[in-house]
């Protein structure tokens, strides 16, 4: 509980908080201590007010205040709450004069004080009350917890002033049962003798001070049920007094004399009680224990207690965690509604923004179409005026009776009549419709269908790591995976380490510090060079989006075995190879090569290595054999004899064949093993991590043996003939029968311990063959 009380200190003053503040960092601090930060930066040319940014605490995150400054800052009101109940519930607690006698755990009071907070939160009332009275330790504070649990908004109102340690002796008052007014006053003693509960009053009317009242037993006010006592379930108004050991059941002295108890062992309630009670007694543990293991309840109630105690210290923990996430959950809410807030602030900023540029261009375009149909309207005003005029003088002229006049403006006035008659398609101008502003509209139904699918973002689903699919060779692995929401996934994150046989992944995860990460991946494929050849790795595949990540479930992909060739350097002068260096071949004739330390030279020691040494991974090769007899193949440190046969030394393991007769040799021992006469494909698996090394008939996929090993130097594959050819496959895939082999190590280790310490028979028949 210690954990607790420090989520409750403040790191500055070191005392619980005060009105404490909630920091965009998830941190709390409080007001007072906050403003002491503040003044601390001032200066003479720095002013409190103009400071707008502080460093938390704790984590030294950059808090950045606006023109409010403090007082911008949120209220933590549920640490606040919890800090008012602890100091609550410590008045009741081991320093008070009230409960000084009892002297429970000191981390209780914080166990009735979170209960209740819990109970507030979810809005109920029976965790909190079954988790008070799953404790015994806690039983001071159940009546507290309980009552703080079950009222009501209005009872707790009216109790806030006083202690839970007060609400519960309110609560459970023993009331004088011989009073005749009402309500009866408070008791004060309890006669066991008599049975009922007495006032100060009442007891000095019923007990005077005399026989036969002196010899009655007084202790102080108990309920009516525990002076009583339980009674018989069988036999009604019986008293229980023994306890049959043979049903674990409370009895009377009826069931004992006539019941169906009576046969049965019973002892009395006193012994039964000591018996279980020793358990509770630190002083008297072991002593009960060797007496209470004889009975089954005893043993039970040990169990329970300490499944008991363990629960609680679970809940503990539990509980801490609860108000850990509670405060996280109110930081997190408050800081996705500010973010609401903004964003929404935003859009309807720029909302405002587009309606104003959108309204200035309709008022540009009203203007500019006013002009262009005023001065239609002029134009059309004068045109009207010219042939209004022209129509007034024909009028005239048509009213002449003067045949000289007449006939002198007819001609003229016939003449402008015709010209304003033809040309008034031209002088009358044509009315565009797009002047009215009919085809102009304002259609946001698009941004609208937006705005109605605004919601949060949640983090991607987790990928999934197509093993099927991925590919690998010695040095290069290739990740395929899918997405359900690969729309919604801004980037991916490819996470791999070496697989050390760990089955926790989760806690590989969090605690390996080795992971190689590649970043911002677009596609759903990715493949990493550079690995180990012959080794086992971990990947790990995270989504990502603006809300968050998820990881996939781990895959375990392998590298294939390391890819080697027969190294000319190291053959024996004796042996031939082929070009592409595969094959080797006995040629009796002697060839012209240098002599060089690592080639092998000793007589009969017809044997080359491969050109790389392994230290690390596990790989596999197969050699194809032919119709060769007499060979022996396996591994070798660098520093193994070159001068006589693999095997008869501490630094080289084979597999070995003379004729009909199959063994394993090393140190200079052997030991015969059972393989087919028809034996043509070798399969060779080196498990260097594991300190291994396998042999297997390929064609059958039958095992042959394994040498446990515990390797010191790195090795290198080597090969010895007698007779005919072989031929070597290298860097292959480990196959399905070789990874479900698995031997007991013990018949190994006593295989191993079986092995002749003396040359075999065997092995100087080989040397009569050579």
């Amino acid at each position: 509980m210690e954990t607790l009380e420090s989520e409750l200190t403040c790191p500055i003053c070191l005392e619980l908080f005060e009105d404490p503040l909630l920091l965009p960092c998830a941190h709390s601090l409080c007001f007072n201590c906050a403003h002491r930060i503040l003044v601390s930066h001032c200066s003479n040319s720095k002013p409190l007010e103009s400071i707008s940014a502080f460093q938390c605490p704790t984590c030294r995150y950059v808090i950045t205040l606006n023109h409010r400054g403090l007082e911008g800052l949120k209220r933590n009101v549920t640490l606040q709450n919890i800090i008012d109940r602890f100091q609550k519930a410590s008045l009741s607690g081991p320093n008070s004069p009230t409960e000084s006698r009892r002297l429970p755990p000191p981390q209780r009071p914080y166990t009735a004080t979170i209960s209740g907070t819990i109970g507030t939160l979810g809005g109920g009332s029976g965790t909190s009350g079954s988790s008070a009275r799953g404790s015994p330790a806690t039983s001071s504070h159940s009546h507290s917890l309980a009552n703080h649990s079950n009222h009501t908004n209005h009872t707790n109102h009216n109790n806030a002033n006083h202690s839970p340690a007060v609400i519960a002796k309110m609560d459970y008052r023993i009331s004088c049962q011989f009073c005749e007014q009402d309500p009866p006053r408070e008791a004060v003693k309890t006669c066991v003798t008599c049975e009922v509960s007495y006032c100060d009053r009442c007891l000095r009317a019923t007990h005077p001070n005399k026989k036969p009242f002196t010899s009655h037993r007084l202790v102080e006010p108990v309920p009516d049920t525990h002076i009583r006592g339980l009674t018989c379930m069988e036999h009604e108004n019986e008293k229980v007094n023994m306890y049959c050991m043979v049903d674990d059941q409370l009895i009377c002295a009826l069931c004992k004399l006539v019941g169906r108890h009576r046969e049965h062992q019973v002892c009395s309630l006193t012994e039964r009680f000591d018996k279980l009670k020793a358990y509770q007694s630190p002083g008297r543990v072991s002593e009960a224990v060797l007496e209470a293991s004889k009975t089954s309840a005893a043993q039970t109630l040990e169990n329970n207690l300490t499944n008991l105690v363990k629960r609680n210290s679970e809940l503990e923990n539990q509980m801490a965690k609860l108000i850990q996430i509670c405060q996280q959950v109110e930081v997190n809410t408050a800081m996705h509604e500010a973010k609401l807030v903004e964003e929404c602030d935003e859009l309807v900023e720029i909302i405002r923004q587009r309606k104003q540029v959108i309204a200035v261009k309709i008022k540009e375009s009203k203007v500019m179409k006013l002009r262009k149909l005023a001065q239609q309207i002029a134009n059309c005003r004068q045109c009207l005026e010219r042939s209004s005029a022209l129509i007034t003088q024909a009028e005239q002229s048509l009213k002449e009776n003067d045949h000289a006049r007449f006939l002198q403006t007819a001609r003229n006035v016939a003449e402008r009549v015709a010209m304003a008659t033809a040309s008034s398609q031209v002088l009358i101008p044509d009315v565009n419709l797009n002047e009215a502003f009919d085809n102009f509209a304002l259609d946001f139904s698009r941004e609208k269908k937006i705005l109605e699918g605004l919601d949060y973002l949640t983090a991607p689903n987790p990928p999934s790591i197509r093993e099927e699919l991925c590919t690998a060779s010695h040095d290069t692995i290739t990740v395929h995976w899918t997405s359900e929401d690969e729309f919604s996934v801004t980037s991916y994150e490819l996470q791999y380490t070496i697989y050390t046989g760990q089955t926790n992944f989760i806690s590989l995860y969090n605690s390996a510090d080795s992971w190689m990460i590649v970043p911002n991946i677009k596609q759903n494929h990715y493949t990493v060079h550079g690995l180990q050849s012959g080794t086992r790795y971990i990947f790990f595949v995270k989504a990502i989006n603006q809300a968050g990540s998820r990881n996939s479930e781990p895959a375990r992909l392998k590298t294939n075995s390391q890819p080697f060739k027969l190294d000319p350097k190291t053959a024996h002068k004796k042996l031939r190879l082929s070009n592409d260096c595969l094959t080797m071949e006995k040629d009796e004739s002697s060839l012209k090569k240098s002599h060089t330390p690592e080639r092998f030279s000793g007589t009969g020691s017809y044997g080359a290595a491969g050109n790389v040494f392994i230290d690390s991974g596990c790989h596999y090769w197969e050699v194809l054999l032919g119709a060769s007899t007499w060979y022996a193949i396996g591994v070798a440190y660098k520093s193994a004899p070159k001068n006589e046969w693999s095997g008869k030394n501490s630094s080289s393991w084979v597999f070995s064949r003379c004729n009909n007769n199959f063994m394993v040799r090393h140190d200079g021992k052997e030991m015969l093993v059972e393989a087919s006469l028809q034996l043509r494909r070798l399969g060779v698996l080196l498990d260097y991590d594991n300190n291994s090394l396998s042999f297997y008939d390929a064609m059958s996929s039958q095992h042959i043996h394994t040498f446990e090993i515990s390797f010191l130097l790195p090795v290198v594959p080597t090969f010895m003939i007698w007779n005919k050819s072989v031929m070597i496959l290298s860097g292959l895939p480990v196959p399905d029968f070789v990874e479900g082999t698995s031997l007991d190590h013990q018949e190994q280790q006593q295989q191993q311990m079986g092995l002749c310490r003396q040359e075999s028979p065997y092995l100087t028949g080989m040397k009569n063959c050579h």
